[in-house]
């Protein structure tokens, strides 16, 4: 009796991995074993780089209010230990969006907590 193997489930999987490669240069994009190499790859540093994400967009925060708060004679260390000390509760994003695009509302913000 001949061996089942289930092609149709096989050429799914396949298919899959080839999908996921488009765009891939070389035989990346067109080989199996190459792009499922390709694309187990590339979902790892996607996975890492969820995660990596949220430390970048921090720091950007963290320099933008530094930067802010920097005209008004004050560290980011310093301004951010007086805002919590008075209960603003505003949070990193908040802080750098003021500081970038609403500078008076940032200055407002600053003379509350001197």
């Amino acid at each position: 009796m001949p061996r089942s193997v289930n092609a149709v489930a096989s050429r799914k999987r396949r298919k899959k991995i080839l999908k996921d490669a488009k765009g891939y240069f070389g035989r990346r994009k067109n080989v199996y074993t190459v792009a499922k190499n390709a694309v187990e790859k590339g979902l790892q540093y996607a996975y890492r780089d969820r995660r990596n994400k949220k430390r970048s967009f921090r720091a950007l925060w963290i320099q933008r209010i530094n930067a802010g708060v920097r005209a008004y004679g004050m560290s980011y260390s310093e301004f951010m230990g007086k805002i919590n000390k008075k209960g603003i509760k505003l949070n990193r994003k908040v802080l750098a969006d003021l500081a970038m695009n609403h500078p008076k509302a940032f200055e407002a913000i600053v003379n509350e907590v001197k």
